[in-house]
């Protein structure tokens, strides 16, 4: 098998494949320091850390990996505090970087004789309706190559080229700009709150979410057109991710209230990222012999941490479908791997748009807007004062 991407889904994909005795090789077209120093997510739900379990992969995760449990609300209300750990199906987050965790797959892979080819780039999939599907890859030095193998897993995200090689028609795709934007922020500075921060204010949202005892995220909602850390060459970064650390941290400060609550702990800011809020999904999953994991089968908003956790379950659903068929001439489990996916997906989906209709208030000042800020403010309201409403938060929130 060639699998596409060296993420989360890609590494546990070819984990499992290779610890049962099938032949696969990860093509990853960054170099391996990039792979492993990438940080996007931190938040594990409990179903992922099973997942990783299962498999002998969470021994880090383990060692430096610690729950997390309570989310904390900043409203014009007031605030309020969930211990969703004690609600729903009763289970927490592990708080682990998504890098370490990479770090931690790619070394296992490794040692058990996984093949990996860094700065590889795939540039397109050939004849995935046919037994015998290729992959065109340019290697470090430019020159192309071509892999062949029986499957192909797109692993690579949502511009990579497993979805570009997808012929016209062969999926349907559902695509929703929610219209909001997310400076993302990496801080060098130990996290302020023992909880995830989610701050409602008219400036706009703010979030705080622990990443290690050092480093810790937040997100603050800017304009549409925002830019962050351009490369040489390319236009000035514009609007908040322009400001300086200190104007940074006043409107942090403002919007998640730290006159009423506490100060934030503050340090140097390590990287910016925009972040457009968006969802995308792609049916079926599958083409021929080219199947799509991760954010090559779906892209969801951050406002729920779902994108890894949707990965590593899909890589496993995929990996035991493919030992069935490779092993045991079983064709079933691969023939519903999409159906199955998806209805993971989209129910995450749904509660990643609940998410945001939460935090987000509508723009505008006219009757639609004041009613849907209305609307709004009665979830906040049933959120705080419902058990039967925190019951089903919690298991969306931690669940996939």
């Amino acid at each position: 098998m060639v699998i596409l991407g060296a993420g989360p889904a890609g590494l546990v994909l070819g984990n499992v494949l290779v610890d049962n005795g099938i032949d696969c090789v990860i093509l990853e077209r960054a170099d391996r320091a990039h792979v492993q120093t990438r940080a996007r997510a931190g938040f594990l739900a409990a179903n992922t850390v099973r997942v990783l379990e299962r498999h002998g992969l969470a021994d880090g995760l383990r060692r430096h990996g610690h729950e997390h449990s309570v989310c904390e609300f900043r409203t014009e209300d007031g605030r309020f505090r969930l211990d969703y750990s004690g609600l729903g199906t009763g289970e927490p987050h592990t708080v682990y970087p998504q890098q370490h965790l990479v770090t931690d797959l790619l070394a296992h892979y490794l040692d058990a004789g996984g093949r990996i080819r860094f700065g590889t780039e795939a540039v397109a999939v050939h004849d995935a309706d046919t037994p015998r599907p290729s992959v065109l890859a340019r290697e470090p030095d430019g020159r192309p190559v071509t892999w062949q193998a029986r499957y192909v897993a797109g692993c690579d995200g949502r511009h990579g080229a497993a979805r570009r090689s997808l012929p016209p028609g062969a999926a349907h795709r559902h695509h929703r700009d929610h219209g909001v934007t997310w400076l993302g922020l990496l801080a060098e500075a130990p996290p302020s709150l023992d909880a995830v921060g989610y701050a409602l204010h008219d400036r706009g949202f703010a979030g705080h979410m622990a990443r290690t005892s050092e480093t810790t995220r937040y997100y603050l909602q800017c304009g549409p057109g925002t830019t962050a850390d351009p490369s040489p060459g390319e236009s000035p970064a514009t609007g908040p991710a322009a400001w300086p650390d200190e104007r940074i941290w006043d409107e942090l400060a403002l919007r998640m209230r730290a006159a009423d609550y506490g100060p934030l702990r503050r340090g140097r800011i390590l990287q910016r990222t925009v972040v457009d809020l968006e969802s995308d999904v792609l049916e079926p999953l599958r083409h021929g012999a080219l199947f799509l994991v991760g954010d090559a089968a779906s892209l969801i908003s951050p406002s729920a941490a779902k994108g890894a956790n949707l990965a590593v379950l899909e890589a496993e659903i995929l990996a035991h479908a493919l030992i069935e068929d490779v092993k045991n001439a079983d064709s079933a489990a691969l023939d519903g791997y999409s159906a199955r996916c998806l209805a993971y997906i989209w129910r995450a989906q749904e509660f990643s748009h609940w998410m945001i209709r939460l935090l987000h208030a509508a723009p505008g000042s006219d009757d639609a807007a004041l009613f849907e800020n209305r609307l709004r403010r009665a979830r906040m309201d049933a959120l705080r004062t419902s058990r039967t409403r925190q019951d089903w938060f919690a298991e969306n929130y931690v669940g996939v």
